[in-house]
């Protein structure tokens, strides 16, 4: 799981990268500025959680889990549902699509994801370490 969650974390990351650019120079050529602050909120938040499900992966290492196996999942969750929202809002905006308003409610789930994915990660943290306990007991059986 930790090598998936990484690699998740460098496609999720680079496609923030891209679109955090597109942001900056093109889309400001189709839509108002308040879409464009849209966009770039999905964006950040996209990048901030390809950063945690970059520690996730790096942590599960130390700290394996299903509990931190849940923190990842939903952080990738949250960036398809929260940002993938904002995103799509942008678009509907940009192409002055009508009756999908109702997509803006699937953002506030993103964000509870978002939270979810945060909390995981903290109770994985309170749990006693099995790796090194396991290596406390290989020692001890050497003496």
């Amino acid at each position: 799981m930790s090598k998936r969650f990484i690699q998740y974390a460098a496609i999720l990351g680079a496609l923030s990268v891209a679109l955090g650019a597109f942001g900056a120079h093109a889309l400001k050529k189709f839509v108002e500025a308040d879409v464009v602050a849209t966009f770039e909120t999905g964006v950040r938040y996209q990048f901030y959680h390809t950063l945690a499900l970059l520690c996730v992966g790096i942590l599960y290492r130390r700290m394996p889990g299903k509990v931190m196996e849940w923190a990842g999942i939903f952080f990738i969750s949250g960036i398809v549902l929260f940002s993938g929202s904002l995103y799509l809002l942008t678009y509907l905006n940009a192409t002055e699509t009508v009756g999908l308003g109702g997509v803006g409610a699937i953002t506030p789930l993103g964000g509870l994801c978002f939270i979810a994915g945060w909390i995981c990660l903290f109770i994985q943290s309170l749990k006693p370490n099995a790796h090194r306990e396991r290596k406390t007991e290989r020692i001890k059986d050497e003496y």
